[in-house]
């Protein structure tokens, strides 16, 4: 099974898009993204210095843009990547494109959304002095319990060993002077606490300007960073997206559910490097491609070849299908054969915690495809519905 991945703010270097506008039709490409986002992304991902590219309003259209560039030259039939690639996820400010690559949104309403995103937190990193650290090895346990003991938040959880924390500045230089056991730490160049608290007024901001988009139910399995749950309501992933501006990105969590589905191959879009890293220390053999420059799209292709599978999610009509957000033990809610819009058909149960399953648009169940008690993974069917008017 094939997942594609799109990196998080951090993973752009200077220079990195200047070869990819060597090929093809990516530079008028990139020019009509960056008309959305009110940028000029060629400068920036060619001729801009480090400290510049490092500023989040610029830093966070320039990354999704980059994402979905090389997706035409991978697949110059976008229908076809349906149909091979197995599991979607971004992480942090990558789930916008990620979202945009599964068909939740357009890659115009992407770049307008984290155009927005990338000023909102610029905006609220600046109203107080915060930053973020990175607690590299340690018990997890114990990690949390000084991050706690220091008033900071576990910002990301990415796995392998890697915790980011994220606070005041005067929260992190104690949890310097007295780091957790067994680990070391490394303060992150970044603007501000990310992914905490203090990017509420962000998330406020953001919401506002999501309210007007429309969406679709995405068109493959995609994992949110929230929880590493599968999700299949379009409406529900940008809410995710929008939340998840000031709640902890648990990429662990989306690593373990990619080695529940059984993910063997790996491909990260642009500006690539970090996440196939995380993905060989968490998932034992996986095949990784980090799609860096235009001379690695020879590998990228042989990966999708070997790699792509049938992916059930696109079969069928999106809204006919509910599917399995996680790995766990399914069971049956309402068993009515008319469903009202928003009615729970029943819960996956995991070792950790229940996923509600509910139809969001209600209609006529045609056939329930898992039993009660049954075993599931994510993104599996579980009953198929008809569009039906239903009663209020």
């Amino acid at each position: 099974m094939l997942a594609i991945v799109a990196p998080g703010q951090g993973a752009q270097v200077p220079g990195f898009l200047a070869p990819w506008l060597e090929v093809g039709n990516v530079a008028t490409r990139l020019g009509w993204l960056s008309a959305c986002a009110g940028l000029d992304l060629a400068y920036f991902g060619t001729q801009a210095d480090a400290e510049t590219i490092r500023d989040t309003a610029i830093a966070q259209p320039l990354i999704v843009a980059a994402g979905l560039i090389p997706l035409l030259e991978l697949f110059p039939h976008p229908t076809e990547a349906f149909g091979k690639v197995g599991v979607g996820a971004g992480h942090s400010v990558g789930e916008l494109t990620a979202a945009a690559a599964a068909h939740v949104i357009s890659a115009e309403q992407a770049m307008v959304l984290v155009a927005e995103r990338g000023r909102a937190m610029a905006k609220a990193a600046a109203a107080t002095p915060t930053g973020m650290t990175a607690i590299l090895g340690g018990d997890r346990e114990v990690v949390l319990a000084k991050l706690a003991e220091h008033g900071l938040i576990a910002a990301n959880e990415n796995g392998a060993g890697q915790i980011v924390a994220g606070g005041t500045l005067e929260q992190l230089a104690a949890l310097a002077a007295d780091p957790p056991e067994g680990a070391r730490l490394r303060p992150l160049e970044v603007a501000g606490a990310f992914h905490t608290t203090h990017m509420a007024p962000a998330v406020a901001a953001l919401a506002a300007l999501a309210s007007s988009v429309s969406t679709h139910d995405p068109r493959t399995r995609l994992l949110s960073n929230r929880d590493g749950a599968v999700v299949h309501d379009g409406r529900q992933v940008l809410r995710r997206i929008v939340e998840q501006v000031a709640t902890p990105v648990r990429w662990d969590l989306c690593l373990r559910t990619m080695a529940d589905l059984g993910v063997t191959g790996l491909l990260e879009l642009p500006p690539a490097g970090t996440l196939v890293g995380l993905a060989k220390r968490a998932i034992p053999g996986i095949e990784t491609v980090a799609l860096k420059s235009p001379d690695d799209l020879d590998a990228a292709r042989d990966l999708v070849a070997r790699h792509g599978s049938s992916n059930p999610v696109s079969d069928m009509p999106t809204w006919r299908l509910l599917v399995a957000p996680a790995k766990g033990t399914f069971r049956r809610g309402d068993s009515a054969d008319l469903l009202t819009p928003g009615a729970t058909v029943g819960v996956v149960v995991t070792l950790r915690d229940e996923h509600a399953v509910t139809a969001p648009h209600g209609g006529h169940v045609v056939e329930w495809l898992v039993e009660d008690g049954d075993p599931v993974a994510p993104g599996q069917p579980l009953v198929r519905l008809h569009p039906e008017a239903v009663p209020a």
